[in-house]
């Protein structure tokens, strides 16, 4: 039975790993489907971008529209417990690339990159879920959910990067258990009215608890005069709040006084939403006919603000390679695909599990950091994960040493 829709590649998703794929894919001369199951714009969270990711986009194609739209311009990142207190400069990262960032509002940004992508020649039709997902010799037949009926696409080639909706890994069973434990966020936005000099916009602020070490905030400015707020934690560590999640969000902030002082004239003008058991991984990130892109495949936690340069790295990584093989030539996924993507998301695994630990915390706050040193760990905060000439990159066992000679003072 013939399908109703023919394409070149057909890519599950219009976030940022669906929109650089297509842009890429597009460049190359092929034809792309975008399904997306939501209307766009829609709210997501992810809104720290990171300088990596900045080269990405602009290897895309997508990034003139993001630096032209006002977002709030990111510098570096800052920690802050108790009294404790350190920030790091991206630009002074031992990487090379841009060192400088953006922290946007996503439903903004996202309908930015997709819009861009469609400006390139890309088809994307929003309100249309998949429902079915077939892989053949001929490329894989995707069955089709939309507003005016039911419909088959075939495809010589699929990418899901339908984050956490997660779509193949469901459809085909791909899921496996993540080595995370259960953490759960509650976040909301709001209008923060914080006093000038009392924080630097161009950083996002990482807050620990000033008991448990390994229950954190974020706090993300935007140009507008808003922020984003979040708490994350394990869930019997967030068992004394009361109410509904932006009550127990402040009281949370509460528990924090240099944040709680920072946002102490803020209009908590949102409502609050949760997230919870975000941590996911899967057997395989390919298969045949498909791969899957960023947050589809695997996503770590927030605390780096990985999510999205891990979406667009994906998608650098797999375009050249669908390429390739609908040109004739033969790709080895696992060794061109799986295996580097997931030596840089390997790399922000052991920085996340340090920081839960409370080993990374030690490094950071560390009194007395050598130079160099610091510019390499300010490389993979800065989202150079791929980097190889950075020790900690081609090594990451390396930084229990780090911790360790912290400790000791």
């Amino acid at each position: 039975m013939a399908a109703d829709k023919t394409t070149d590649v057909v890519i599950l998703g219009a976030g940022p790993s669906g929109a650089s794929a297509a842009a890429l894919l597009r460049r190359l001369g092929h034809q792309v489907l975008v399904l997306e199951r939501q209307a766009f714009p829609r709210f997501s969270i992810g809104e720290s971008l990171l300088p990596q990711a900045m080269g990405l986009l602009e290897e895309a194609g997508l990034l003139r529209g993001v630096v032209e739209e006002g977002f709030q311009h990111k510098n570096g990142a800052a920690f802050q417990r108790g009294s404790r207190y350190t920030d790091f400069d991206f630009r002074q990262k031992s990487s090379r690339g841009w060192g400088s960032a953006y922290q946007v509002q996503r439903a903004t940004f996202d309908k930015l990159l997709i819009d861009q992508a469609e400006a390139q020649g890309v088809e994307v039709r929003y309100r249309h879920e998949v429902t079915d997902f077939t892989p053949g010799p001929a490329g894989p037949r995707v069955a089709v959910r939309g507003p005016e009926g039911d419909y088959t696409v075939q495809a010589r080639f699929a990418l899901d990067a339908s984050g956490f909706g997660r779509v193949l890994p469901r459809l085909l069973k791909l899921e496996s258990p993540s080595a995370f434990p259960l953490r759960m966020a509650y976040f909301t936005h709001l209008q923060d009215r914080i006093a000038p000099g009392a924080f630097d916009r161009g950083k996002i602020l990482v807050g620990v608890h000033p008991v448990n070490v390994d229950v954190w905030y974020w706090l993300i400015p935007f140009s507008n005069g808003r922020c984003s707020l979040g708490v994350v934690a394990e869930p019997r560590l967030l068992q004394h709040l009361q109410g509904d999640e932006r009550e127990r969000l402040r009281a949370m902030v509460a528990e924090n006084p240099p944040l709680a002082g920072i946002l102490k004239d803020a209009v908590w003008d949102t409502p609050g939403n949760t997230l919870q058991g975000y941590s996911a991984n899967v057997n395989s990130l390919w298969g045949d006919g498909y791969a899957l892109l960023g947050n589809a495949g695997e996503f770590l936690d927030p605390v780096f603000s990985s999510g999205v340069t891990i979406a667009l790295k994906s998608s650098s990584l797999a375009a050249p390679l669908v390429d390739s093989q609908l040109r004739g030539a033969s790709v080895d996924w696992a060794a061109q695909y799986e295996r580097p993507l997931r030596k840089g998301v390997d790399a922000f695994r052991a920085f996340v599990e340090s920081w839960y630990r409370g080993g990374f915390q030690q490094v950071i706050f560390f009194e007395k950091q050598q130079p160099e040193l610091r510019r390499m760990i300010c490389s993979i905060l800065a989202g150079y994960a791929w980097d190889l000439e950075n020790p900690y990159v081609a090594d990451p066992r390396r930084l229990t040493a780090l911790e360790q000679l912290c400790a000791a003072g």
